[in-house]
């Protein structure tokens, strides 16, 4: 199959080339939704897409990439940093039944 090139645009107008492809069916309200969006953007419907898909996608990445807690849990995952580790008996458990499963070439 050959590879799809499109000129595309960044926000500051610097044009790039897309070799990617991506297809989309929509009911006919939802092109339109996006169509009429596009233009008060004074872009393309394809543009819009691209840059609202790109933008929700970085946020959701960054949301489920991010641990948030209080500062009361931060000292308190702090201070469980410092301390020295010591594994419970289940770790030590699972420890012992990966050597005797687990053999080395």
């Amino acid at each position: 199959m050959p590879e799809c090139f499109d000129r595309v645009y960044s926000s500051t107008g610097a044009a790039m080339t897309a070799t990617a492809r991506f297809d989309l069916k929509l009911k006919k309200d939802e092109k339109d939704l996006f169509s009429r969006a596009a233009a008060l953007m004074g872009t393309t419907t394809a543009g819009f897409v691209r840059a609202a898909a790109k933008e929700k996608a970085r946020a959701l990445l960054e949301q489920e990439t991010r641990v948030s807690m209080s500062v009361r849990d931060f000292a308190k995952f702090n201070a469980a940093l410092d301390q020295a580790f010591t594994p419970n008996k289940a770790l030590k458990d699972a420890l012992k039944s990966a050597r005797r499963s687990v053999h080395r070439a």
